[in-house]
């Protein structure tokens, strides 16, 4: 196996494991004059990807390439949670009461994210930054450990959708809460960049920032892009399953990559905003095949909080392609739905 290991060691803007690998393609013309055309570069903490077929009537690589690092600059000064000027930061410094004029993408993703609050019954929620701060996982946290209930108690008072408010181009709180885009934010990244590939003629291609990718029409020898999804083990790499993607995005999420263990319990950086602390259950990883990388990235999250039973019978009830990994007494078992089988060309290792 070769290609472009999609992997990192935290969440987003500080870099994320994604369980992903493309696998790799061929590198050479077709005697037509195309070519597969290849970038890289560092973006949020971590590293985005971009390969695409050039034709004699598209953009050569250079100028491709300074779009997407536009586009990434430009996410990354809206959502980032660990730069000072970014508008997530100031927005999250203000105190309860005031309102923030925002870009229009951001106040996008936090309708996104109301969306997919309601529909998991509040334990999807982009105001666990302070949570997150708390456990130690989050930009402000100082060590990881389990919180006292009364630090919980206090921190809970601060988290939940129901404290923001759009008003116009504004975005308002009602409490102290602190926003992260975390579960979202390089879902958006990846269409973004999409939308401005196929913009400029570009059909062929496959786009990854952070680990979230969408691929769509085929390799240069005209076979289609094919992604690897990783078993959950920490000492080497090894494709469970295999996947043909077109015209889709794909998003895994997990929980064993960012832990800590304390008094004989593991304790992830996927939290229920419902509880105010990690989940427990079995679920170990979640992929999503979805037309939007932004509902994929989304929705991975939402699956993996949610749990074996309760997220299956969320992708179920919402038709939504979902391979999971659940732990088990003998290692791990997979389960994978007819809507991901339908989605992807799959070839099961």
């Amino acid at each position: 196996m070769a290609g472009a290991v999609l992997r990192g060691d935290e969440d987003l803007l500080t870099g994320r494991w994604s369980g992903l690998v493309v696998l790799a393609g061929v590198l050479s013309g077709c005697g037509n004059g195309d070519s597969l055309e290849r970038f890289d570069g560092p973006t949020m903490g971590s590293r985005y990807s971009i390969q695409y077929v050039r034709h004699s009537s598209t953009p050569g690589p250079k100028a491709v390439q300074a779009e997407v690092e536009n586009i990434l600059a430009e996410v990354d000064r809206q959502f980032s949670t660990y730069r000072s000027d970014s508008d997530t930061v100031r927005f999250n410094a203000l105190p309860a009461g005031r309102c923030q004029v925002m870009p229009g993408p951001v106040l996008e993703l936090i309708r996104v994210g109301e969306q997919l609050s309601s529909q998991s019954d509040g334990s999807f929620d982009l105001t666990v930054e302070p949570l997150l701060n708390l456990w130690g996982f989050g930009p402000q946290a100082r060590e990881e450990k389990v919180p006292s209930a009364k630090a919980l108690a206090e921190v809970q008072q601060r988290v939940g959708h129901s404290h923001l408010r759009i008003d116009g181009d504004q975005l308002c709180k009602d409490a102290a809460v602190e926003v992260d885009f975390n579960s979202i934010a390089a879902g958006y990244a990846v269409d973004t960049i999409a939308a401005k590939l196929e913009g400029q003629g570009i059909q062929n291609y496959l786009a990854e920032v952070t680990g979230e990718l969408k691929a769509a029409g085929k390799k240069l020898d005209g076979s289609p892009w094919r992604i690897a999804l990783e078993e959950p083990r920490d000492d080497q790499l090894v494709a469970q399953k295999i996947i043909a993607v077109d015209g889709y995005a794909v998003s895994t999420s997990g929980d064993y990559r960012n832990y800590f263990q304390q008094n004989g319990r593991r304790y992830s950086h996927t939290f229920d905003a419902r509880t105010g602390a990690p989940v427990l259950h079995a679920l170990a990883s979640v992929t999503v095949i979805h037309p939007s990388a932004l509902m994929a990235d989304g929705l991975s999250t939402l699956l993996l909080i949610l749990g074996p039973e309760r997220g299956w019978d969320y992708a179920e009830t919402h038709d939504i392609g979902a391979f999971f990994v659940i732990r088990a007494d003998t290692g791990f078992v997979t389960r994978t739905n007819q809507a991901f089988e339908r989605l992807a060309g799959e070839k099961t290792k």
